[in-house]
């Protein structure tokens, strides 16, 4: 049930949203331009817009709450979201959801992550360390991000790229 006093989300909540792809064996990074209120399907085709040899990872940081990381190979979307309680108060959230078709937590559940935390093990970030790093409640959605671009080899690209949307 949602809140009818929330209002919808607005590209002002939203901290960043990128792109990361390699060409020709070296890793791309740019900012992604979304048009109006973000949601799943719009960041999913702005996605497949770029090139990549290992399809293209989105990541995304909204309202220094939650990530979504997504990686677009071919025409599919592979999805993980950082915190399922995400989705009771923020619409792209419980998209991801939706799509991972997975209920909506309760309020008294543990923030966890949802979808696939394999999603970019053989880009060098294993499922298990991943799951490690979304379980440091001390780090920010933009802090986890930069540690996974870090990891994959792009962390100076990101770090550019989201130094010019800010």
């Amino acid at each position: 049930m949602s809140d009818p006093t929330a209002g919808p989300m607005t590209t002002t909540e939203l901290d960043f949203a990128v792109a990361a792809y390699t060409e020709d064996e070296v890793w791309q990074v740019t900012p992604l331009v979304l048009r109006g209120e973000p949601d799943l399907s719009a960041l999913v085709s702005a996605l497949r817009r770029y090139p990549g040899e290992a399809g293209v990872i989105g990541m995304v940081s909204v309202d220094e709450d939650f990530f979504i990381l997504l990686r677009v190979i071919g025409g599919r979307a592979r999805l993980l979201l950082s915190d399922v309680t995400a989705a009771t108060e923020w619409p792209l959230a419980k998209q991801v959801l939706d799509e991972l078709d997975i209920p909506l937590a309760d309020d008294d559940d543990e923030q966890v992550p949802a979808g696939d935390l394999a999603i970019i093990a053989d880009l060098g970030m294993s499922a298990m360390d991943l799951g490690a790093l979304i379980d440091d409640v001390d780090l920010y959605p933009e802090e986890m991000l930069e540690e996974i671009a870090e990891a994959l080899g792009f962390g100076n690209q990101f770090h550019e790229a989201v130094e010019a949307i800010g």
